[in-house]
């Protein structure tokens, strides 16, 4: 955990926050406090930790890697199973701009990493965004994973959305697989959609198709 703090602490003083490493290290204890609540079943450390490291590999691809891994710090800072629609990621994006804010980032910066962070609601991302792109990118690695972790990730979805009836979520997820299924490509950085598009897609139809 202390490795991930002094990570936390790095990037966010790479995007210019001024407070003191008492504070900016509070900060990211607190958010790792966010990470581990209980009813995180796969919106936890692990995955945290799993977008900070294809951030961290492929930063060369972001003009703003530091913009990036904050913002993957921050995409599911607020998650609630039980929330409509966006919520979570709305929510989130203004968590980030406020915690960025008082942190003494600049006031521009915090607004740009909360509009990242808001990106990862749809994954959706306009014409020049490389550094949306790769936080969206990272946030969906694990679609391309290999058939067991992949069946231990939906399996953790499930968990998470225990509440919800299996009609019900089984209706919801065929309708977020379709969604991902239609877009041009899974991935929008290059070297990410030749290695792992077609596994994503192969992963998605079986999960579907089950």
């Amino acid at each position: 955990m202390t490795s991930l703090v002094e990570q936390w602490r790095a990037a966010v003083r790479g995007v210019g926050a001024t407070a003191g490493d008492d504070d900016l290290g509070a900060a990211g204890e607190y958010l790792l406090s966010r990470w581990a609540e209980p009813q995180r079943q796969y919106h936890d450390v692990s995955h945290l930790s799993a977008v900070l490291a294809v951030v961290d590999r492929h930063a060369a691809l972001a003009p703003h890697p530091d913009r990036v891994r904050v913002a993957a710090w921050l995409h599911d800072a607020i998650y609630d199973p039980r929330a409509l629609g966006d919520e979570n990621e709305r929510d989130s994006a203004e968590f980030a701009e406020g915690l960025l804010t008082t942190l003494g980032a600049p006031a521009e910066v915090a607004a740009e990493i909360a509009r990242l962070v808001g990106l990862t609601a749809g994954h959706a991302t306009g014409e020049d965004d490389p550094d949306g792109e790769l936080l969206c990118d990272a946030d969906l690695a694990i679609l391309a994973a290999d058939e067991e972790r992949y069946a231990e990730y939906t399996a953790a979805i499930r968990r998470e959305y225990a509440h919800v009836p299996d009609d019900a979520f089984k209706d919801g997820r065929a309708q977020v697989l379709k969604a991902l299924l239609e877009l041009p490509s899974i991935y929008r950085h290059p070297p990410l959609r030749e290695e792992w598009d077609a596994k994503a897609r192969a992963n998605l139809e079986r999960e579907l198709n089950g």
